[in-house]
């Protein structure tokens, strides 16, 4: 493992993030907090709970979850995507680091900002509500899960987006989406028995579900069912990023 490698280019993407402060970090805390004052105000004086727990703290588990794909996700195929748009991605290619090593860098470094901007909404949102953890383990389990499949997916979108344009389609019209459909916002059992069974598809619930147990014990799937398909997200995600380096997918051209 070439450790000054990998140190090299994460440190490199760490320094972004100060550069760009306002945009990586206190952007999307405030849009979340906005999320947080507006649902859990306006819904919440309305909705008194949902499964036992006050609706203001049973929205932040979602909130996070949220806020911790998105970010992933931006991060990583920005940091992936720049170097391509700029050609010194071949520097990279060119010089003694695996493939792997490149992956863990880019990867590291979006799961670094993506996990501190959680961990400040997380902070941040005891202000509003009382949050309590009943499984810490489980809850730091699912965060670095998520945070890490999230970025592995960006890497993809970067490595395959040709334009900025394609770098924001999968984000903005397809994870946000299914991330507001995921029951960030409710539990899925307030839907009719239809509608339930559609949201299943969503693989989005599986996350958020299990996030929330880990907080308050409440979950709309179980446990390990939860796990099992963020497992199998992660591993997808892994044979793609595989399958890239293997055939050199939009990187040797």
């Amino acid at each position: 493992m070439n450790f000054g490698a990998v140190k090299s280019i994460y440190l490199a993407e760490m320094a972004r993030t100060k550069r760009t402060v306002m945009q990586s970090v206190i952007s999307p805390v405030l849009s979340t907090v906005l999320y947080f004052v507006v649902f859990g105000a306006a819904i919440g004086s309305r909705i008194s709970e949902v499964d036992g727990v006050g609706y203001g703290a049973f929205i932040v588990p979602g909130l996070i979850m949220l806020s911790l794909m998105t970010q992933s996700l931006s991060n990583a195929s920005f940091g992936i995507y720049f170097p391509r748009f700029t050609g010194t991605i071949f520097e990279v290619l060119s010089a003694p680091i695996s493939y792997l090593e490149i992956t863990i860098a880019y990867v590291g470094a979006a799961v670094s900002k993506s996990m501190l901007v959680g961990l400040i909404i997380l902070v941040t949102a005891n202000f509003f509500v009382d949050i309590e953890i009943q499984h810490p383990f489980w809850m730091v389990t699912f965060f670095v899960l998520t945070a890490v499949t999230f970025a592995l997916l960006g890497f993809i979108i970067g490595i395959w987006a040709d334009n900025f344009e394609k770098l924001q389609f999968v984000p903005m019209l397809i994870v946000t989406p299914l991330a507001f459909l995921g029951g960030s916002f409710y539990s899925i059992n307030m839907l009719p028995e239809f509608w339930q069974k559609l949201t299943l598809v969503n693989p989005v619930v599986y996350l958020i579900s299990g996030f929330r147990w880990s907080f308050y014990g409440q979950a709309d799937v179980s446990l390990w069912l939860s796990l099992c398909a963020t497992m199998l997200f992660l591993c997808v995600s892994l044979a793609i990023v595989h399958w890239i380096f293997k055939t050199g997918y939009k990187l040797k051209a």
